[in-house]
C-alpha cells in the first residue's frame, strides 16, 4: 500500500532484490528516503510484482540497483507515472530501454560511486605492477626464496597507458598525477583538447600498448570493443610490462592473450575479469604463474555499496528541489558507453 500523501509529494518505491536492496541502501539512507518520499511498503521484488502487479501504479520515482527489473514497455504498463529511476549501481544497460527514454523516463546511473574502487584496484596493481610484485611473490611461493633484485621498471618517470576515458579511467588519471608517471591514454571519441585538460597524451591504441610500462584497459564491452585486444597486441608490450583489465574480459581476445603470456614470462597480467566468468574448469588462465586473477571485486564491495545509494539519495535531493541531475543518463549519452540498453543496436 501507499501511504496517504499531498499531492506535490513523490511517490517513491525500493523496486530490486533483498539482498541487493541491503547492500546498496543502508539504514541511514533508507530514513533518509523515507522522510522525503511517500515509500511503498513492502521492497518490491520481482516475485512480489508478479504477484502484485498493481503495486506500481501510481510510483513517480524507482530507487534500484543491480538485479533490478529491466524498465522496458511491458515494465510500464505496471508503472504508468514512473518519472525517474535512481539506479544505485553502475552500468544501466541491464535495466534502461531507448522505449523509457522515449517516453520520458529519466534514469541516473551511480556509476561514478562504483568508479571510484575500481580506480582504486587499478591505481593498486599499476603500483605494484610496476614494482615487479607478482614476479617475485610468485617465484618466493614456488620455489620458497627470493628472486634477487632485478632490473623491474618503477614508479618514477615510467610510462602508464590507459585505453578509453570515461569515469573510471578519469578518476585513475586524477588519482596517478600523484606520482612521477607519464600518463598516454588511447580513445577515438575523445579530442584532443579534453586529453589535454586531463593531463595525458592521447596515441594510437598500438602506440600505447609498445610505449607502456603498465595498461590499464576501461574499454566499455560494445559490439564493436569486443575483442579489441589482440594477441598481436599484447606481444608488442614492452618488456617486463603489466597489462591490467577491470573492465570486461571480451574486450580482449583471451585465447590469444593466453598465448603470449606463455611465450612471454617477463609479462604480467592482472585481470579482474574473464571470459566467460568465471573461467572455465581446465582453463591455462589459471595454470600461467604471470596471469593473476580475481573474482570481478575491483567494483564496489561491502561497505563500499553504500556509497552508491548515497548518491542517489543526492540525486532525489536535486530532482526534489527542481535542481538539475548531476548523474543523469540520456539516451544519447548511453550510445558509446556502459550505459548502452542490452541487445540494442547504436541509434
Amino acid at each position: 500500500m501507499i501511504s496517504q500523501i499531498t499531492e506535490l509529494t513523490l511517490r517513491a518505491a525500493f523496486c530490486l532484490e533483498q539482498r541487493e536492496f541491503d547492500l546498496i541502501y543502508g539504514p541511514d539512507e533508507r530514513r533518509e528516503i523515507a522522510k522525503m518520499t511517500a515509500l511503498a511498503a513492502p521492497l518490491v521484488t520481482r516475485d512480489y510484482l508478479r504477484a502484485n502487479p498493481e503495486a506500481l501504479a501510481d510510483i513517480d520515482v524507482i530507487f534500484s540497483g543491480w538485479g533490478g527489473p529491466r524498465i522496458d514497455d511491458e515494465f510500464l504498463k505496471h508503472a504508468p507515472a514512473l518519472k525517474l529511476v535512481l539506479y544505485g549501481a553502475g552500468s544501466l544497460s541491464p535495466v534502461a530501454t531507448y522505449f523509457a527514454w522515449e517516453r520520458g523516463v529519466r534514469f541516473c546511473s551511480a556509476a561514478y560511486s562504483n568508479s571510484i574502487p575500481v580506480a582504486e584496484y587499478a591505481l593498486a596493481a599499476i603500483l605494484l605492477g610496476l614494482k615487479h610484485v607478482w614476479h617475485h611473490a610468485g617465484f618466493s611461493k614456488a620455489h620458497k626464496g627470493w628472486t634477487g633484485h632485478y632490473a623491474a621498471p618503477g614508479a618514477y618517470r615510467s610510462v602508464v597507458g590507459v585505453a578509453s576515458l570515461g569515469m573510471i579511467a578519469r578518476i585513475l588519471i586524477e588519482k596517478l598525477k600523484s606520482f612521477d608517471l607519464q600518463v598516454i591514454a588511447y580513445d577515438p571519441f575523445v579530442p584532443a583538447e579534453k586529453a589535454q585538460r586531463l593531463g595525458v597524451e592521447l596515441v594510437t591504441l598500438r602506440d600505447l600498448f609498445s610505449n607502456s610500462d603498465a595498461i590499464s584497459i576501461h574499454t566499455p564491452l560494445l559490439p564493436e570493443t569486443r575483442g579489441l585486444i589482440t594477441g598481436e597486441l599484447i606481444s608488442s608490450m614492452k618488456q617486463g610490462a603489466t597489462l591490467i583489465n577491470t573492465s570486461r574480459g571480451a574486450v580482449i581476445q583471451e585465447t590469444e592473450m593466453l598465448v603470449v603470456a606463455a611465450q612471454r614470462s617477463d609479462l604480467q597480467f592482472v585481470l579482474d575479469v574473464t571470459d566467460p566468468e568465471p573461467p572455465v574448469a581446465g582453463s591455462r588462465i589459471f595454470d600461467l604463474p604471470n596471469v593473476i586473477t580475481t573474482p570481478h571485486i575491483a567494483g564496489s564491495m561491502g561497505r563500499e555499496c553504500q556509497r552508491m545509494g548515497r548518491l542517489m539519495l543526492d540525486e532525489l535531493r536535486r530532482y526534489s528541489a527542481g535542481e538539475p541531475l548531476q548523474y543523469e543518463i540520456t539516451a544519447e549519452m548511453a550510445k558509446h558507453s556502459i550505459h548502452r540498453p542490452a541487445g540494442a543496436s547504436l541509434q
